[in-house]
């Protein structure tokens, strides 16, 4: 029996830039696939830092995408356009460069994944972004190798709970930083080899020691700022900085003869606003090399809050107080 989709759904929409408070749910009308895309009945969607920074008004939707904020889903395959009918009735998650925060959402085909029957659709929601993200820059742009030492900036973040989880499924020593001693005992938990209260020691001292002077392959940085050029202190010859983000600031300044000298790269990504063409090539990097530990039930997020779709601004919250300890996702069924 074929799903009657509404013409109207409810869907979470960003009032005016500011806090929390201007997100609002409100009906849309309900979207319709086109070629290559699927309609996805939505059951959960990952809340990430980029939605706070959109319902701010400092990341705008790229042109085409929708208005509404949620870059990751899980659900069931409802309606497709033409080339992706063979998804239909599928349980699939989904990144996405906008609408998640609804019932229905349209996901392009090559971005979809198959959502195994040992993950819960809630924890399949708060797999795409993160996966795609720790994949693509700390892999793929930081080459990090087997036996390969690595430091992650916030640790207990969505994306470094991931780069913990998936850094020791690929053989890498994951170092982590974090802001108490309680989120550094939690990142331990996780599996990160060390996890150092940035708060209470001074991190370029502790990697020193704790490599005796060797130093990390791969800086995973969301920082930004003056961190920049003390990840760099961090970095053995050779190593490689990766740029996520820069919650301290978009400028830093680096000494170019330490770059030379010690034949440093300094690279970074974002991942919204690349081609679906580079998506769905992740993606199928994802599921050949990555999903096998997820359907064999060895790869799961961490996860924090649930929160309905009408609590959204209750997530937001969560997420800026900076408590959290993995990912806050929004439950469609709540």
């Amino acid at each position: 029996m074929s799903e009657i989709i509404p013409d109207v759904m409810r869907a979470v929409e960003i009032a005016a830039p500011g806090g929390p408070e201007q997100l609002r749910l409100s009906s849309r009308p309900t979207p319709r696939p086109g070629k290559g895309e699927v309609l996805v009945k939505v059951a959960a969607a990952g809340v990430n830092r980029p939605d706070v920074l959109q319902r701010k008004g400092l990341y705008p939707p790229p042109p085409g995408a929708s208005d509404i904020p949620g870059l990751e889903i899980s659900g069931t395959v409802v309606a497709a356009g033409q080339g992706a009918t063979h998804l239909i009735g599928n349980r699939v998650c989904a990144l996405v460069a906008g609408g998640g925060y609804a019932d229905y959402c349209v996901a392009p085909a090559g971005t979809c994944l198959a959502v195994p029957e040992v993950l819960r659709m809630t924890e399949a929601a708060a797999m795409p972004e993160t996966l795609f993200t720790v994949w693509i820059n700390l892999f793929e742009r930081g080459f990090a190798g087997d036996g390969d030492r690595v430091l992650v900036h916030g640790g207990t973040s969505g994306i470094g709970t991931m780069a913990i989880k998936l850094g020791t499924l690929f053989g890498l020593e994951v170092i982590v930083t974090c802001g108490s001693d309680e989120k550094c005992a939690a990142a331990i938990e996780v599996g990160a080899a060390h996890a150092i209260n940035y708060n209470g020691s001074d991190f370029v001292e502790a990697i020193d020691r704790l490599t005796e002077g060797d130093g990390v392959a791969v800086v995973l940085d969301m920082v930004g700022g003056d961190y920049v050029a003390r990840n760099l202190r961090c970095l053995s010859d050779d190593g490689r900085h990766v740029s996520i983000a820069f919650q301290k600031g978009p400028i830093a300044e680096v000494q170019i003869v330490d770059l030379m000298r010690r034949r440093l790269t300094l690279t970074g990504s974002t991942l919204r606003n690349r081609n679906l063409d580079f998506k769905a090539m992740v993606r199928d990097e994802i599921a050949e090399t990555v999903w096998p530990y997820v359907e064999g039930n060895r790869l799961k997020p961490v996860m924090d809050e649930i929160f309905p779709l009408e609590a959204a601004a209750a997530a937001h919250s969560r997420m800026e107080a900076g408590d959290h300890v993995g990912k806050i996702v929004l439950d469609m069924s709540a």
